[in-house]
């Protein structure tokens, strides 16, 4: 028995025939140790409801409700996963709802009907930074989340964390640090999971800002995007679509100066000044 009275993990993924998809983005995190940690790095879990996308068998879920969270509501796309979530729920009666079904469809805001809530989770590969930027870009803000504790791959971690003029600093690193406060808060090594990824992960903890730059979310996407969808390319030209020098000119940014090298106070200034 593990320390929460249930089967090992590994034991519970034999029982049932589970294998990670490949398809589904899934890597199962199996170290109670590590999930533990991940845990504890959202904080006091007692008076929260937790919302965890891919639960997978339930390996961070159970670290969670171990560590006091109040309610976990996890969303899980794989049925095979469906009957090892359902003895987790059954160790923890009322605590734990599972919403079998797609999370790039879910609607985050009414899972957070009652009192506070953190989103923790070992994100699918596939889906991480779609569903990152979504909670990053909500209509009202301060966000429906008190904070995020997301597992990403090391790559993409470096990239939401980014600070200006870094090789990895694009649209991911202008969003985060616009609207949060993001720290890396520890790494975790492939043998960790079931079947390892050829790449690190790490585990990222975002805390709103309560009072962001004034802008539009949309907008500012927008900006972003085409900004660094020519990176290479001096801002006159990859803005171009967009008013190009005249824009630049009124937002006194130099036209040849590139993408990465803008602040997050200078790409507010030109969303703000976009006509339309």
């Amino acid at each position: 028995m593990s320390a929460d009275g249930l089967p090992p993990l590994r034991e519970v993924l034999e029982r049932h025939g589970l294998q990670a998809k490949k398809a589904l983005g899934q890597n199962f995190l199996l170290d109670l140790n590590l999930t533990g940690k991940v845990a504890r790095t959202a904080g006091d879990l007692t008076q929260t409801t937790v919302i965890e996308v891919g639960p997978g068998p339930g390996g961070l879920t159970r670290a969670l409700l171990l560590h006091g969270a109040r309610r976990v509501v996890a969303i899980e796309r794989d049925e095979r996963c469906l009957a090892a979530l359902s003895e987790v729920s059954d160790h923890y009666p009322g605590r734990l709802e599972v919403i079998s079904g797609d999370a790039l469809k879910a609607d985050f805001t009414t899972l957070a009907s009652d009192g506070p809530v953190k989103i923790v989770a070992n994100l699918p590969y596939n889906i991480g930074t779609e569903l990152l930027i979504r909670w990053l870009t909500v209509d009202s803000w301060p966000p429906f989340y008190q904070s995020l504790t997301l597992m990403f791959q090391r790559e993409v971690a470096e990239r939401i964390v980014a600070k200006p003029a870094s090789g990895a600093y694009g649209r991911l690193g202008v969003l985060a640090g616009w609207r949060t406060e993001a720290k890396i808060a520890f790494d975790v090594p492939p043998q960790a999971f079931t079947p390892p990824p050829k790449v690190t992960s790490s585990v990222v903890h975002m805390v709103p800002r309560e009072v962001p730059l004034p802008t539009d979310a949309k907008r500012l996407g927008r900006v972003t995007e085409a900004a660094f969808g020519q990176r290479r390319k001096m801002l006159r030209q990859s803005l171009k679509s967009l008013g190009g020098e005249r824009l630049l000119e009124r937002a006194e940014i130099d036209p040849t100066r590139r993408a990465e090298t803008l602040s997050v106070e200078e790409f507010v200034r030109l969303t703000n000044l976009l006509d339309g």
